[in-house]
């Protein structure tokens, strides 16, 4: 069984993620925790439109990724929570800008989401070898 190892992008000191890592690789994948409109400076939410929503959030989630030695050609599964369902098109069109090559795996979901939140994503990552 392998060792499990944590991942976080580099970040201002002081920064408090929570009870959970950023990413945790193991076995040749890197599991990223659900991730919001968060500015990790100041590790507070940046909450706008869905579209800067899913822009800031999408682009904290390739931080995470390039931090594990991968890119988001890597990514092979997306699970997606919006507050509002009836803002996927807005959604999309800035997610598709973020998978360019083959597209993830992806469940989109309605969900109650803290804080105002408009969207939330976790990712599965295939490491390159």
């Amino acid at each position: 069984m392998s060792k499990l190892k944590v991942v976080h992008p580099d970040r201002d000191a002081g920064f408090v993620t929570g009870a959970y890592s950023d990413g945790v690789v193991v076995n040749g994948f890197l599991f990223v925790s659900g991730q919001a409109a968060v500015d990790f400076k100041t590790s507070k939410f940046v909450l706008g439109t869905i579209e800067e929503e899913t822009h800031r959030t999408l682009t904290n989630i390739k931080a995470i990724v390039e931090a594990a030695g991968a890119t988001m050609e890597d990514v092979v599964k997306c699970t997606v929570h919006l507050a509002d369902i009836n803002e996927f098109d807005r959604y999309n069109q800035v997610y598709a800008q973020y998978f360019t090559g083959i597209k993830p795996a992806r469940t989109t979901v309605q969900s109650v989401l803290a804080e105002n939140l408009k969207v939330e994503i976790d990712c599965i990552v295939k490491l390159p070898s």
